[in-house]
């Protein structure tokens, strides 16, 4: 299905549109949610937003945090396998969608944006029940379970990347179309320089390495940097963001510091670890020459945005295992290499990060192999065919 139109008069009416948007339960969902409430925001300044979340998700805090009101709905996590959760789980969704009803109601929205997760299933089929426009984003290789239930509810489906579409029905493809996945701004226009002084890294010339595993840290990522240290900071300064584990009685920022202070002391300006990376991410990337992480969709998409290299460590068991296939779809390219989570250990990181280092061409390649798959414009193409949806409902 082709692309909207450029045009971004919203509605014929008076009043101001109203956006309703949904999903959550990871990254993955809510940057891509509060990505199009920005670009939605530039389009249509007098816009109005709701957002409904899950009552315990990691959404709501990044969703007041940007002026847009918050409202809670039970909900269910849909799983692929057995469960007697699954029985609890089940018995919420209904609730979800009752409450979803009310809130749709009141708010009475134009248009439903939604993005994706378990938390978005209730409103998207109240919505439905409600005649009321809904667009779905998915931001993966492939359709998730929530979203492939979302589609039959929806108007329009943006996909991020091509092989999604052959996982709809015929149907839902014709209503489909790809448009990559939405960007949020704080990953350009970074200064090196900051990145140097702000994790006190030495400034010899040498290649920087960016290591994440998430906001909560990829443990097997993280046991594999400590095993290697001492041999991957001879040939790299490394910035690791190892995430912060609350509930545990150790931390891996604490074992990862004390690898630190056991290195030579003029080592140990090579290796900065931190739980957490905030506004300076956009200097981070800007000095990073290679990426050592998860392949969920937002890191892939934000990479090819850039233009890194990356090193994919491929989280398993996802849903239908599609951080492999986000990964394997950067490698197919030449964008990335791959290196299995069963094989991630210290000798095989750093004969990995070795190989890829010692070739400065082969480096330069993936970067711009990793520039062909992105699509720099999605934000404002879903933005603008959310506001096509809200014109024809009125």
């Amino acid at each position: 299905m082709s692309a909207p139109s450029p045009t971004t008069s919203p509605t014929s009416s008076s009043r101001p549109v109203r956006i309703l948007v949904t999903g959550g339960g990871t990254s993955g969902h809510i940057s891509p949610a509060l990505a199009l409430i920005s670009t939605l925001r530039e389009l249509e300044p007098t816009a109005q937003f709701q957002y409904i979340g899950s009552r315990g998700g990691m959404e709501r805090q990044q969703v007041e945090a940007i002026k847009v009101p918050f409202v809670a709905v039970s909900t269910g996590k849909l799983r692929r396998y057995f469960s007697f959760a699954n029985l609890a789980d089940w018995f919420r969704v209904p609730i979800g969608i009752l409450q979803s009803l009310a809130a749709i109601r009141r708010f009475a929205p134009d248009v439903v944006l939604a993005t994706g997760g378990y938390v978005a299933v209730p409103p998207v089929v109240a919505a439905g029940l409600l005649k009321i426009p809904v667009l779905i984003h998915e931001q993966t290789t492939q359709v998730g379970l929530a979203n492939r239930i979302c589609a039959r509810f929806a108007n329009r489906i943006a996909l991020s990347w091509e092989a999604a579409s052959e996982a709809l029905e015929p149907k839902l493809r014709a209503r489909s179309w790809v448009a990559g996945n939405p960007l949020r701004p704080q990953i350009f226009g970074g200064v090196s320089a900051k990145a140097v002084k702000h994790f006190g890294l030495s400034d010899e010339f040498l290649p920087v390495v960016y290591i994440t595993g998430g906001s909560q840290g990829a443990r097997v990522i993280n046991r594999a940097v400590e095993d290697c240290l001492p041999e991957l900071v001879q040939i790299a300064r490394i910035i690791h963001q190892c995430g912060a584990q609350e509930n545990e009685a150790e931390r891996d920022s604490d074992r990862l510091t004390r690898a630190r202070l056991m290195l030579p002391d003029k080592l140990q300006s090579r290796y900065a670890v931190t739980p957490f990376i905030r506004e300076e991410l956009r200097d981070v990337f800007e000095l990073t020459d290679l990426v050592i992480g998860r392949a969920g969709a937002g890191t892939v998409t934000e990479l090819c945005a850039l233009g890194r290299a990356a090193l994919y460590v491929p989280l398993v068991p996802t849903g239908g295992d599609e951080q492999t296939k986000n990964a394997r779809m950067a490698e197919s390219v030449g964008a990335a290499r791959v290196l299995k989570q069963s094989d991630c250990d210290g000798p095989h990181l750093l004969e990995a990060v070795r190989s890829l280092l010692s070739d400065k061409a082969g480096i330069k390649q993936m970067e711009s192999k990793a520039k062909t798959l992105a699509r720099p414009n999605a934000g404002r193409e879903i933005a603008r065919a959310v506001l096509e949806l809200a014109r024809q409902k009125n």
